[in-house]
């Protein structure tokens, strides 16, 4: 579809992951902007329906783009959808030319009715552009928790198995009990971070039927997620298999639903603050909670 943007003229397409120019295209404009390579991700069928993105095209390559992640969560006992508006992007010559405004008055135009919630994460040098689009900057909290070795195995997975990736698929169904705000129903993101960012720290508690995405820094484990089945096992008793022997803490990258002996502080992430949309639902205005860090992608 032809539109006129600021007096000049683009084709607007929203299904870039059909078309194998426009798909390489917007492959490359990842790669110029956030050095994200999208390619083998795609390669190995992780995008699915719920990642859809919004283009505009000229000389019939993608030159600005705003993304949409359809989320699941559960917010005390209650079902919700999230949308995470993410990569935002325009390529050098094509900035100040208002697409990436244009793009996103599309995308809530579109989103806003058919969802409970949107949220986006902004670099430190926009974040004067999305108030202009209903925004409020929320506060985030993240949680710390002491912990140590225990004597139950974990295994790390080997994310180029195919029975690794499918246990992990399978697992990541059950979601993430200890979580206040799970993440869920989005494979593609899930598969976008344990590809991209998280595949050397995918464990799998074989006593406890559960699965951990963690890293050790130090002394401190930082558990990005974890999904688990009915097991019986406490959280600590599934974090406690991951731990090193040197390991006393672990920070959360998610908001757990019993903070019971866990010192909470307010988050501060570099180059990132996080926006809800004004008119829809945000929970993070009256309680310490953080985006999981799975869903920040």
């Amino acid at each position: 579809m032809s539109v006129i943007v600021s007096g000049a003229e683009y084709e607007y397409v929203t299904n870039v992951k059909a078309d194998e120019q426009l798909r390489s295209s917007f492959f490359q404009l990842a790669k110029e902007t956030f050095e994200l390579d999208f390619e083998p991700w795609y390669q190995k069928g992780y995008w699915g329906d719920r990642y859809i993105t919004y283009a505009l095209l000229a000389d019939n390559r993608i030159v600005s783009n705003v993304s949409v992640n359809v989320i699941d969560t559960t917010w005390q006992g209650q079902k919700y959808r999230y949308i995470g508006v993410g990569t935002v992007m325009t390529a050098d010559a094509y900035r100040q030319k208002g697409l990436s405004g244009w793009l996103m008055n599309n995308v809530l135009d579109e989103w806003t009715d058919n969802c409970d919630a949107i949220f986006l994460l902004a670099n430190d040098s926009v974040v004067h552009f999305y108030p202009k689009f209903g925004f409020e900057r929320a506060d985030e909290y993240q949680c710390t928790m002491n912990i140590q070795q225990s004597t139950v195995a974990a295994r790390k997975l080997n994310m180029t198995s195919e029975q690794d990736i499918q246990l992990l698929l399978d697992m990541y169904k059950y979601s993430n009990p200890f979580s206040a705000l799970p993440m869920e129903n989005n494979t593609e993101l899930l598969m976008f971070c344990c590809t991209e960012f998280f595949q050397d720290y995918i464990y799998y508690v074989e006593s406890h039927n559960a699965i951990v995405i963690a890293e050790h820094d130090g002394e401190q484990l930082i558990c990005y997620d974890i999904f688990s089945g009915e097991t019986g096992g406490s959280m600590a008793d599934i974090l406690s298999a991951v731990a090193a022997k040197n390991t006393t803490s672990v920070v959360l990258g998610f908001t757990p639903n019993q903070t019971e002996g866990c010192t909470i502080e307010r988050l501060h992430e570099e180059d990132t603050t996080l926006f809800v949309l004004k008119s829809k639902e945000n929970v993070f205005a009256s309680n310490k909670l953080m985006i999981p860090t799975l869903a920040r992608a």
